[in-house]
């Protein structure tokens, strides 16, 4: 065979040219999030998850808005109308620095402004829509409670009639935003059923309490929200909700980004392992040159692809209609415990520097602890793909 006809070598960053088959619009798209986030986001990220905080989130809400991720899938009321697998590619560029921000996104867009986009009145949406794409307001998205998440219909935040005004009293645990968010969509048990509400967060009895001493997913801003007799007008109820199946409609567009993100944070771990190996010698060589290091990478690799595939396909169904809120289960419960395995292993082949922050993998283990725990455990989305495929429901 001629030198003219040899198929070049595979790209270590992309093994099986997944990307290869991505639009051109779809690459601008990637490249753009991930100038972005090499130039804003990764040079400071390791000092926010040091601080367990971020320091600016109304810069940094203002710097998404700019970049238009917020609400990017969302048609109209300022957004983008992007595809799928481009928002998709954004939330892998973003975790691939750190799922915190990823999450920020993430809940922003995909459950906040989802919510609204899909059961809001006209009006709530040009209220509320285009200041959020702007990232000029921040929302977060209440559902989940201390004794409430993997079941949510046990939830216990009710919601009231009085006269023409609502009223809404309990707890909402783990929210991503809670404490810097201007709005706050809050489901709650009512008469007719689950109905979402949205709830400017000066409004008198909404309290909103900061998480702190998390190990996981520090940068981030995590909260607990307390309302307390807080009274609404009619206008605050979201028309078009109805029923627990609303806000879990709203988890699984956000759980599609978990599966991109997923891939993101699996691809950065074994980069920095495979960069890692190159240069760390041990009884005189690099360590890369060992079978052992070899076998971690070749098994890091394959997982790191098969998240990719995993995520362009689900994408692909997503734009082309197509997509099963099952297929998104599948993606998240195998592209996160693949990028689980990845982190583990990138740890071990940064030996002791894998536990600073001066390398990112341990980072990333930690933070997809609580990635594989939010937005649905592995075991729930275990249950879902059995459901699928018996037709026999475990849940009840």
């Amino acid at each position: 065979m001629s030198d003219a006809h040899k198929v070049a070598a595979p790209d270590p960053d992309d093994f099986l040219e997944v990307d290869g088959s991505l639009s051109p619009e779809e690459r601008d798209i990637r490249d753009t999030v991930r100038e972005f986030s090499a130039r804003e986001l990764a040079p400071n990220v390791a000092d926010w998850f040091d601080a367990g905080t971020i320091p600016d989130p109304r810069g940094l809400a203002k710097s998404f808005g700019d970049l238009g991720v917020f609400g990017m899938h969302l048609d109209g009321y300022g957004c983008a109308g992007a595809s799928a697998v481009s928002y998709g590619l954004a939330c892998r560029e973003l975790e691939a620095v750190d799922s915190g921000l990823r999450s920020f996104v993430s809940v922003q867009g995909s459950l906040a402004m989802t919510a609204i986009h899909k059961f809001g009145s006209e009006e709530q949406k040009n209220t509320w829509l285009p200041r959020m794409a702007a990232g000029e307001v921040i929302g977060c998205f209440g559902l989940t409670e201390p004794d409430s998440g993997s079941d949510p219909g046990s939830m216990r935040t009710r919601a009231r009639r009085d006269g023409a005004d609502w009223v809404l009293d309990g707890t909402k645990m783990w929210i991503t935003n809670g404490s810097v968010a201007d709005v706050a969509v809050v489901w709650a048990a009512t008469e007719e059923g689950v109905r979402g509400f949205l709830v400017p967060t000066d409004t008198p009895g909404f309290t909103a309490n900061v998480i702190h001493k998390k190990l996981s997913l520090r940068a981030s801003v995590t909260s607990e929200l307390v309302l307390d007799g807080v009274r609404l007008p009619d206008s605050a109820l979201l028309p078009g909700s109805n029923g627990l199946g609303s806000p879990l409609s709203c988890l699984t567009e956000a759980r599609y980004g978990i599966v991109w993100g997923a891939a993101g944070a699996a691809r950065a771990c074994y980069r920095a392992a495979l960069d890692y190996a190159g240069t760390r010698e041990q009884f005189g060589r690099a360590i890369s040159g060992f079978q052992l290091t070899q076998s971690k990478l070749a098994d890091m690799l394959i997982d790191v692809n098969h998240a990719a595939l995993t995520a362009l396909q689900i994408g692909r169904l997503k734009d082309a209609g197509r997509c099963h809120h099952t297929h998104v289960s599948f993606g998240k419960l195998s592209c996160v415990a693949a990028a689980q395995r990845v982190a583990s292993e990138a740890r071990s082949i940064h030996g002791a520097n894998g536990i600073t922050l001066e390398y990112p993998v341990l980072r990333h283990m930690l933070n997809l602890e609580t990635v594989a725990t939010y937005e649905g455990t592995a075991e729930i989305h275990a249950l879902s793909l059995g459901q699928a495929v018996t037709g026999v429901s475990a849940f009840r």
